[in-house]
């Protein structure tokens, strides 16, 4: 039961990594690239940090060996930095890219530049 569990985690998250693989090379601007690769990051680590997490879990509980819970809060400590710090650097990153002049593709309102005015 565990390691269809982890089987499937390990799936979902190579899709999630896949999927954003692609969006980087085909989608036309920055933003929209940028948009890839943080559901890419932020979901695609997320559900393989959640089947090492649950490969850990069945292992403390088949051994009762310690190492296990170590490594299981060392991938929450790890998820939890990651969901922050990746939502900050996307961010840093498209107000970065908008203030040297980078423009959205197919933009039909841009409130940034009516913040400006």
């Amino acid at each position: 039961m565990i390691e269809t569990l982890v089987i499937i985690f390990i799936i979902i998250g190579l899709v999630f990594n896949t999927l954003g693989v692609i969006g980087i090379l085909r989608f036309p601007d920055v933003y929209m690239r940028l948009h890839a690769e943080t559901k890419m990051t932020t979901f695609g680590t997320i559900f393989l940090g959640l089947a090492a997490i649950v490969y850990c879990a069945g292992g403390f509980f088949s051994s009762k060996d310690s190492q296990f819970v170590d490594l299981s809060v060392n991938v929450v400590i790890i998820l939890f930095a990651l969901a922050f710090t990746n939502a900050t650097g996307s961010h840093a990153i498209a107000r970065a890219a908008y203030r040297s002049g980078q423009k959205p593709a197919k933009a039909v309102v841009d409130k940034l530049s009516e913040a400006k005015k």
